[in-house]
């Protein structure tokens, strides 16, 4: 259940940007943080620094917040979904990717036939009845 200031997520998500930056480079995906703003400006067309990215991670700096247009483009450069991961469990969900996410698809698919196999005999059934 939401209450008030529930979604106030600030640190949270400060935290979120600077761990996938670490995980990237633990990673190999990126190297530096400079890297992470030449990725990002390239993707999105617009001008970013690292000394946006170090104040979009810094807790102290309240005043700069991450745009969420640039959400996208910082994934894509840290090959990662943590900013969707980061939505999903403040709105009590889940994203899944890869084989979850065909896991599901399968699941979804098992439970249609079920259904629909459930319907066949009970339309068989009426039928038997009738005659």
């Amino acid at each position: 259940m939401l209450t008030g200031g529930s979604l106030h997520y600030a640190a949270e998500l400060c935290h979120t940007l600077s761990d996938a930056i670490t995980d990237a480079m633990k990673r190999g995906v990126l190297r530096s943080r400079y890297d992470l703003a030449a990725r990002m400006s390239e993707l999105t067309g617009q001008e970013i620094s690292k000394a946006s990215i170090d104040a979009w991670t810094g807790e102290s700096k309240s005043e700069w917040r991450f745009p969420f247009e640039y959400a996208a483009a910082f994934e894509a450069a840290c090959d990662s979904t943590c900013l969707q991961q980061l939505l999903a469990r403040k709105r009590g969900c889940r994203i899944l990717v890869g084989d979850e996410a065909l896991d599901a698809e399968l699941g979804r698919v098992k439970r249609a036939q079920d259904e629909l196999a459930q319907r066949e005999k009970a339309l068989r059934q009426r039928m038997k009845v009738k005659r």
